[in-house]
Formats: structure tokens, sequence, C-alpha cells
């Protein structure tokens, strides 16, 4: 069981490192959005895609830098008491809390995966999950026609440019279930902070 919470906590920690440090030069491409359209409003025709598009890039660097800054410690915490305590304290602590982020991040999960159902023409009442199983099932059997049975009207923002939504939504489900992943490689390291065992 201890190998298997190594290469659990080595595994998830390396690829969260790996996505935050990428996801860190987002900032960049935020700046180059808006940089262009505070340009072409003085220039040119102002564009109509550029403030959404730096919102999707905005939600991607946040969600997707998530795990990331959860991995560092970065989160914000109340340290009137906590910068005081002993790590074996403050691991005792951490392991509690750390299960309610569990149980919200799950409850955002499923309701990241009924919203991106919902992108891709779920009906009203149907259940997530049944959805993308008719889904995967359509794309086994009979390809992207089969899966484009499945998939019914794609939702659209309501803005002048009207872009599809279910990228951005898939990308929330990615982060999102990264940050589950790192919230258990936490715990499995503050339970083995408190026991005394090195991961």
């Amino acid at each position: 069981m201890l190998g298997f919470a190594r290469k659990y906590v080595r595994i998830v920690d390396a690829t969260n490192y790996r996505i935050g440090r990428v996801m860190m030069y987002g900032i960049f491409v935020m700046v180059g959005i808006l940089l262009w359209s505070s340009i072409s409003k003085v220039a040119f025709l102002p564009s109509r895609w550029t403030l959404e598009v730096a919102q999707f890039a905005m939600v991607a660097y946040y969600i997707l830098g998530g795990p990331y800054s959860i991995q560092l410690g970065a989160n914000v915490r109340m340290d009137l008491f906590y910068g005081e305590w002993t790590d074996r304290r403050k691991a005792q602590i951490d392991s509690l809390t750390v299960l309610f982020l569990l149980a919200y991040l799950g409850v955002l999960l499923y309701g990241a995966i009924d919203s991106t159902a919902f992108s891709l023409g779920k009906p009203y009442n149907m259940e997530p999950f049944v959805f993308f199983k008719n889904l995967f099932v359509g794309f086994i059997t009979g390809g992207f026609d089969g899966a484009s049975e499945v998939i019914g009207r794609l939702e659209r923002s309501a803005t002048a440019w009207r872009p599809y939504l279910w990228p951005i939504k898939v990308t929330m489900i990615i982060g999102i279930f990264l940050m589950l992943l790192q919230a258990i490689s936490e715990l499995i390291k503050d339970i083995a902070k408190i026991k005394g065992v090195a991961l």
C-alpha cells in the first residue's frame, strides 16, 4: 500500500507540476489578447472575439494552474494560528480540512460534467453519465457519425461572436479533476507526515 501511495503522489505531483509550469505563461497569452483588443479598438475595427477569448484563457489559466498552487501550498490560509503550529499539527489539521476540499471538488466536478453534457446537447431529463455513455457507444459503433447522432444542439455563447462553449467546459472538467487528484495527493502526504513515514 505504501508503494502505491508513493507512486500515486509522485505521478500526480509530477503531472500537475508540469502543467502548472506551462500554465504560468498563460498570463502572457492573456496580455497579448488584451493588447490586441486595445490596439484593434483604436487602429482598426474592434475585434469581437478578444474579450471572450481572454475570459476563456483566464479560466484555463486559473483552473489548470490550481493543482500546482495546491501543490506549492500557495493557496490562501488563515495564518493566525497555523503559522505557530508544528509540521505534525499542521498535517493533522490539513488532513481534516482537505476532506471538505474533496467534497467541494466532487460537487464541482459533477456540475462541470453536467454542464458540459448540456453544452453538447444533453436533454434536460437525462443524467450526464448516461449521455456520455451513449456518446461513447455511438462513437465506438459508428465513429463520428454515430457520435453526432447523440449530440444535440451545441450550446453557444450569447455574445455577438457566439463561440461554442464545450471546449472551455471540457477544460474545466480536466482542471477540477486534476485538483481532485492533487487534493488526494496532499491528503496522502499529510497522513504520511502524521505517521512519520517518508514518501
